[in-house]
């Protein structure tokens, strides 16, 4: 069949055929005029769509063919490969044109690809100087020390931050320490002067000393001898002690037995025994009576009663004695009953005092030895062998005359100065001139008279004077002073004690200006001077910063 004209009568060539397609004499079918150049264009770039498998009764469609102009030159234009989807993934790289069964092919190789990789671990992330290394496409720098320090502080750092707020809440939260009362003063204060010398009596023994102060001096050897009627007075103090009274009471109601009436009614006028007459079996008599008949007229039969009522018998209540003894110091003194008109009961004139320093402690019996005589429940009146009391301004203690013992006199005195009582407490033992019992009297009245002349007083703190401070435990310290006059009591070359304490209860954590916070003492036992502290300034909290950094 021959070629078709153009409209420019020119004899065209024919055109080249694709590879595969059927040729316009195998089809049957004439050509189809040709498109335009950009119809034409079109045909050749764009790729056609994929064909569906053509069904067995269709009919076969035919293959179009573009014809050339004369003055095109003939080339064989291959097809684009198909376009693909895009999938979500970003676009993988290109890759070189293909036939159709092969892109195909290559699809499902890069599908098979991409599963595979998606079942793949995960690489651990870079550090972040080395992906900015790679997104800038820069190696990571190289390891040096000031990068490594870099990268700890920027690690440790936060860790360090935490730790120390944790620690300081730990140290906002945390009870505060107790606060303690510290002295500033002198611990001690010295009179000046030589030691005075006291009327020391010239025969048998003598021992002097001050409540709180300590010893003026003695005489004499002080070795055991008999003290007689003195033995009550330890008698006295363990029925005092074990069974106490209270001031304005008269204590437990104790019954007489036959012994005590029986012995009441001896008349022995060879040992000088005194008795308590006017008791009956089956009468009752108070404990302050009985103390009184025991240390006013000084009756043996009651001395035995009060013995059998607090340890069932004498025999018991004399170890009671001996054990005292032991725990008060008193070595050199052996008792063997509990009223002394044994003469083995023996003892010392300083093992006395330290008995009566113990005794003036005791408020119920200085209030019965004082006395210059004693009225019984019966109506009989008795007087005091001890006579120094009364004018002479003794407070006892107990008189005590033998035939082998002599004169012996157990006694205490005081002396006011400023607002203190000084007690003062002396014993003169184994005085045998006649009479013996006004001997002793007068040995001891001397004693006494010189030792109150030799005490004095001195200031030792005037008031509103520091005298120490209060320790908040975390460096705060709030000064305390002195709300009077300090008097310390004494005589010449003594040297005394200046203590300072709580007033027993807990330290307050604040507190106002001129709050009472302690006691500053001076000496010490019953006649001991004591005169509160106060606070010079406010006690205030601890801060923050001392809570931040306090150690402990």
């Amino acid at each position: 069949m021959d070629a078709l004209k153009p409209d420019g009568g020119q004899k065209s060539k024919p055109a080249a055929v694709k590879p595969g397609s059927a040729s316009p004499s195998a089809s049957g079918q004439a050509p189809a005029p040709a498109p335009a150049e950009d119809s034409e264009r079109t045909a050749v770039f764009r790729a056609p769509k994929p064909a569906a498998a053509p069904r067995p009764d269709a009919p076969k469609a035919s293959t179009f063919v573009p014809l050339r102009t004369d003055g095109d030159v003939a080339t064989e234009v291959k097809p684009k490969p198909p376009v693909r989807p895009t999938p979500p993934t970003p676009p993988a790289p290109s890759r070189p044109s293909a036939p159709a069964s092969a892109s195909t092919a290559t699809e499902r190789l890069d599908h098979s690809d991409r599963s595979e990789r998606t079942t793949q671990q995960p690489l651990p992330p870079k550090p972040p100087l080395d992906m900015l290394a790679d997104l800038t496409n820069n190696p990571p720098p190289p390891p040096s020390p000031l990068r490594t320090a870099v990268r700890r502080f920027k690690i440790y750092a936060p860790l360090v931050v935490l730790l120390g707020i944790i620690l300081a809440i730990v140290q906002l939260v945390r009870p505060l320490p107790q606060p303690k009362l510290v002295m500033t003063a002198k611990s001690s204060y010295t009179f000046e002067g030589a030691m005075p010398q006291l009327p020391w009596p010239s025969e048998g023994q003598a021992y002097m000393a001050a409540a709180g102060l300590g010893t003026l001096g003695q005489s004499g050897e002080q070795k055991p001898v008999p003290i007689a009627s003195v033995t009550k007075s330890m008698t006295a103090y363990i029925i005092l002690r074990d069974h106490p009274i209270k001031k304005g009471e008269q204590g437990a109601m104790i019954d007489v037995d036959k012994t005590a009436e029986t012995e009441g009614k001896k008349n022995d006028s060879v040992n000088n025994e005194s008795t308590l007459d006017t008791v009956k079996e089956g009468d009752k008599i108070s404990e302050y009576d009985a103390i009184a008949a025991l240390m006013i007229p000084s009756a043996n039969n009651i001395a035995r009663l009060l013995a059998r009522w607090d340890s069932g018998s004498q025999e018991a209540f004399v170890k009671k004695m001996n054990d005292t003894a032991k725990e008060l110091g008193m070595t050199n003194t052996t008792y063997t009953d509990p009223s002394g008109l044994d003469a083995t009961t023996v003892s010392t004139a300083e093992d006395q005092v330290k008995l009566g320093l113990k005794l003036v402690e005791i408020e119920t019996l200085l209030d019965i030895t004082k006395k210059p005589n004693w009225v019984d429940p019966s109506g009989k009146s008795w007087r005091n062998w001890n006579g120094l009391t009364g004018p002479s301004g003794a407070l006892g203690i107990k008189t005590g005359t033998t035939t082998k013992a002599g004169g012996n006199l157990l006694f205490a005195a005081q002396k006011k100065i400023g607002n203190t009582n000084q007690l003062i407490v002396g014993a003169v033992l184994g005085q045998h001139k006649p009479s013996i019992i006004d001997t002793v009297l007068a040995a001891s009245k001397q004693l006494m008279v010189g030792t109150q002349k030799a005490l004095e007083g001195a200031t030792v703190v005037k008031k509103g004077d520091v005298v120490g401070y209060v320790d908040d435990g975390l460096g705060g310290r709030t000064p305390v002073v002195a709300t009077a006059d300090v008097q310390a009591i004494g005589w010449a070359s003594l040297t005394v004690t200046v203590k300072l304490a709580n007033g027993g209860g807990a330290m307050p954590q604040t507190a106002r200006a001129g709050t009472e916070v302690g006691v500053l003492t001076v000496g010490e036992g019953a006649s001991q001077v004591k005169v509160p502290v106060a606070l010079k300034s406010d006690l205030a909290s601890p801060g923050i910063g001392s809570k931040l950094t306090r150690i402990g």
